[in-house]
């Protein structure tokens, strides 16, 4: 995908969620993102299911709502993205950066968190059923009661 192409769908779906004429929902379904600097981009409810988003560099970013099924955020910065309520099950965050992220009733049912950097961010009420958090830094106080969570630990 083009910076050309992308731009025309971001700027669609901004109408899109301002209700205005010729918003379209962004549908990134599939889309090879990698490396895309997308630092505080509106993707609010957008499609992004299996798109490759590697090493995207996404901070900032509102990903409220977005249906991130099966994506590929290895190695995605994250810091301080809003991803209240999305949808990221069986998404690939390994080793991404998700500082102070708000992941508040995020799905990340057997999504791999890899040593995936979380200081800070907000777990709470998060699905993480199944989730590899293996080498994960996880936020101060977090418990496994705060959430549904596997890590592959005896508890």
């Amino acid at each position: 995908m083009t910076k050309e192409e992308l731009k025309v769908i971001l700027d669609n779906h901004k109408l899109w969620l301002e209700g205005k004429e010729g918003g379209v929902l962004a549908n990134l379904e599939g889309a090879n993102l990698k490396g895309a600097y997308l630092k505080g981009a509106n993707l609010k409810y957008a499609n992004l299911k299996g798109a490759n988003l590697e090493n995207a560099y996404l901070k900032g970013a509102n990903l409220k709502g977005a249906y991130l099924k099966g994506a590929n955020l290895k190695y995605a910065y994250l810091k301080g993205a809003n991803l209240k309520g999305a949808y990221l099950k069986g998404a690939d965050l390994e080793y991404a950066n998700l500082e102070y992220a708000n992941l508040k009733g995020v799905n990340l049912y057997g999504a791999s968190l890899e040593n995936a950097y979380l200081y800070g961010a907000n777990l709470e009420n998060a699905y993480l059923e199944g989730a590899n958090l293996n080498g994960a830094i996880m936020p101060e106080g977090f418990t496994i009661k705060q959430t549904i969570c596997t890590i592959g630990l005896d508890v």
